[in-house]
């Protein structure tokens, strides 16, 4: 497995987002070990359509969208979760890959990985770990290659628990995978 570099990052959100399908998120623990998982389900976003949170333009919120790509851009939600996004294209345009849905390569219980909420709290992801860059050498959050994944084992279809630019098919997810938080 080969850690993946800014270059990777450097397209488009929904060019990112599909090829994210297969590769392993890792993130170092407090203890030293690492947790691991198989990418099944993202979702991309882009400061030109109005789900982004860097729809308008940079604030204490969305600052971190606009910073080079590879950093994360953690955020809390609903008074009570977390969700962890990788930025994507150049510094100076807002735009991310939520991770959705991981497969779990460190332990057996499917479900806390089905959903980007539990993903998080299962690999302790906080906004703590809010404009880590995940190219540097000694970041605590990176991602692997790890499997290809076919373009018949992909499903492309519109994102899901939004109100506001609901048509666009920026979902995207491993076909028949149990992890999948919504199919």
């Amino acid at each position: 497995m080969k850690k993946l570099n800014r270059q990777f990052y450097n397209s488009h959100p929904t060019v990112v987002a599909r090829n994210l399908l297969g590769c392993v998120l890792c993130v170092k623990q407090p203890d030293g070990t690492v947790k691991k998982g198989i990418i099944v389900e993202t979702e991309a976003y882009r400061q030109d359509e109005e789900s982004c949170h860097a729809f308008k333009g940079v604030t204490k919120r969305s600052k971190t969208l606009f910073m080079k790509e590879g950093t994360l851009y953690v955020y809390f939600t609903y008074g009570m979760h977390y969700c962890v996004n990788f930025v994507t294209e150049t510094e100076g345009i807002g735009s991310a890959v939520l991770i959705r849905a991981l497969e779990p390569l460190f332990c057996d219980d499917i479900k806390i990985c089905s959903g980007p909420a539990k993903l998080c709290k299962a690999l302790g992801i906080t906004t703590d770990f809010n404009e880590i860059d995940t190219c540097a050498d000694n970041s605590k959050v990176w991602i692997e290659t790890y499997e290809s994944i076919p373009d018949s084992k992909v499903v492309k279809t519109t994102r899901i628990g939004i109100k506001k630019a609901t048509e666009l098919p920026w979902r995207y997810y491993i076909k028949e995978n149990k992890c999948v938080s919504k199919k």
